[in-house]
């Protein structure tokens, strides 16, 4: 058993004549797993996000000032395979599925798909795990009918980035 996840803060402003806009995002994505042998695992990420948005905007010539704040809920259910055991560090690749579903603006987002890894054993009991890319489908659902977005392809970038820390039993 192992149970670990990531945290994440970031926070972006700009000055008046760049547009004065300001956004605050946090998250928190605890996991749990269970090894089933030494290359399979199963588990799940169950996690939270606030973005918090704030700026000055121009519509119909007139300045508005936009205060946004959404949280989601993540769920993703997932099969872990580990294809190179090489002592210390492990690469593997996760397969599964992604459910989030948004608080205010009644969207959820649905994905499938495969999240390449790597875990580097620091002591017996504590590991330190990252993911890098994925590669899938997935669909940005809306409030509405006929509006779904869909993507499938590879995603190699930062929003695709995540490290933590495994605390092994």
């Amino acid at each position: 058993v192992y149970v670990g996840g990531s945290l994440s803060f970031a926070s972006q402003s700009t000055e008046k004549k760049a547009g004065d806009m300001s956004e605050t995002s946090f998250s928190i994505m605890p996991e749990i797993g269970y090894n089933l042998n030494e290359e399979w695992a199963i588990g799940a990420v169950i996690g939270y996000t606030s973005n918090k948005f704030a700026g000055i905007g121009v519509a119909d010539l007139s300045y508005a000032v936009t205060n946004v704040s959404e949280s989601a809920f993540t769920f993703n259910p997932y099969a872990r395979y580990t294809f190179a055991n090489l002592g210390k560090v492990n690469l593997f690749v996760d397969g599964g599925v992604d459910f989030t579903t948004f608080s205010k603006s009644d969207c959820t987002a649905l994905g499938v798909g495969f999240k390449p890894g790597l875990a580097v054993a620091l002591t017996d009991q504590l590991s330190f795990v990252s993911h890098l890319g994925f590669i899938g489908w997935q669909q940005l659902n809306p409030d509405g009918d006929d509006n779904n977005y869909n993507t499938f392809g590879l995603d190699l970038s930062g929003a695709n980035l995540s490290f933590g820390l495994y605390y092994n039993f």
